[in-house]
């Protein structure tokens, strides 16, 4: 080879050197790329079933959701992130039409992942691994009914810690996505002991977003989440609260009301999630707010969010 004829050589080499690096990065690409698409969204038609709630988003009801915050002047707070909401209208189970603002943020719950324990004891009931029974029942009641902690611990014992992350990151329920948007979370006893496992997404303890939270109340209403004996054992847990703050006494007014809830409040946290009826008008409402007054804020919200599915009327007795 001529002295003459290297440097030609050396600058195909080169470009061959920058294609074969373009290829690489392409195909690097193309497998982030499909990473994050088997991540972020269902790709099995079982998971598209479990989510199809997404699809329910109304931008009407979303419209009148958000005017109902700008008057009560919570914007900044959901600006900031410190409000997360949802509305789910199910008084047509074939056409639920949902709202919800921040309604994927990870935020700390308190008590009201509970409800993640009560599907867990369900679950293992179903399976016939617990038995429901008046001791292991009263127990269950307490928990979510009354909040209590002892027994929420206990509960959460008889499931199962890590049993129960199974169940809620299972292809069934997908009530907790690690890899996507988060969802219900319970990584610790509601006692002293150190939490066993955070959540991957916010390191949270007792964690929720109110979308997951929406539909766990959503496929109850439905009676989609499990088998009907258990779904109504479900509801008459979560049945007479016990506990007369944020939505249940933002609606003390509303004649003919039914409510199934579980709420939450550690410090400057407040949570409440519930199915409301009356009448033939059903539908589910999710509040989660980081703020001294988030619980004023929730029982200022019960009440004109009630009004966008239930028109006013007077004649319907009271239900309580």
């Amino acid at each position: 080879m001529r002295a003459s004829q290297l440097p030609t050589l050396a600058t195909k080499s080169l470009e061959v050197l920058e294609k074969l690096r373009l290829v690489v990065f392409a195909c690097a690409a193309a497998v982030c790329a499909t990473v994050q698409a088997q991540t972020a969204a269902p790709t099995t038609p079982q998971a598209a079933r479990v989510d199809a709630l997404r699809a329910a988003s109304d931008a009407k009801l979303q419209a009148r959701v958000d005017r109902v915050v700008r008057r009560l002047d919570l914007e900044p707070a959901v600006v900031t992130g410190r409000l997360a909401l949802a509305l789910v209208d199910v008084s047509d189970a074939s056409k639920p039409r949902l709202a919800m603002l921040n309604g994927d943020r990870m935020m700390y719950a308190a008590s009201l992942p509970k409800i993640a324990i009560l599907l867990g004891a369900m679950v293992e009931a179903e399976l016939g691994r617990l038995p429901l029974n008046e001791r292991t029942v009263g127990a269950i009641t307490k928990m979510i009914r009354y909040s209590s902690n002892a027994d929420a611990t206990r509960v959460l014992h008889w499931v199962g810690g890590d049993r129960l992350i199974d169940i809620l990151e299972s292809p069934r329920f997908r009530f907790y996505e690690a890899g996507g948007r988060g969802g219900l979370w319970v990584g610790k006893a509601y006692g002293k002991e150190a939490a066993y496992r955070r959540d991957p997404i916010a390191h949270l303890s007792h964690g929720a977003t109110a979308y997951q939270v929406a539909r766990f109340y959503t496929m109850l209403a439905n009676d989609t989440l499990l088998d009907h004996r258990l779904n109504q054992l479900m509801k008459e847990t979560l049945s007479k609260p016990g506990i007369h703050h944020k939505f249940v006494k933002g609606l003390q007014s509303k004649p003919g009301v039914r409510i199934y809830r579980k709420s939450g409040t550690w410090q400057d946290y407040h949570a409440d999630s519930a199915l409301v009826e009356v009448g033939h008008y059903r539908y589910v409402l999710v509040g989660i707010a980081q703020h001294r007054d988030g619980g004023k804020w929730l029982v200022r919200l019960a009440a004109p969010l009630h009004d966008l599915v239930v028109p006013p009327r007077r004649d319907i007795v009271a239900q309580r």
